[in-house]
């Protein structure tokens, strides 16, 4: 249901309405990224039931995640940039 690189917004809390990508994720939580507030090394964990999740997914995010490939918090802004407007 839920994969890694998968674009996702807030539907609770302060953030609310702005995307995130999942950087990872497990039965109950997933843990999202935005490369600006919520940087790689520090992910928002939030309920599964607080997420509206869409059928977009980026590719170039989604292959370095599963490969523990480096990526930077750059990267997430600049695939997060047409969901969020300007970051």
């Amino acid at each position: 249901m839920y994969s890694k690189g998968q674009i996702v917004f807030s539907k609770k809390g302060r953030d609310k309405g702005l995307a995130f990508i999942i950087y990872d994720h497990d039965e109950a939580y997933v843990y999202l990224v935005n490369g600006k507030e919520r940087r790689l090394e520090k992910p928002k964990k939030k309920k599964i039931i607080h997420i509206q999740p869409t059928n977009m997914t980026d590719a170039a995010i989604k292959d370095k995640l599963e490969k523990g490939s480096y990526i930077q918090d750059s990267d997430i802004r600049k695939a997060l940039a047409k969901y969020n407007g300007n970051m």
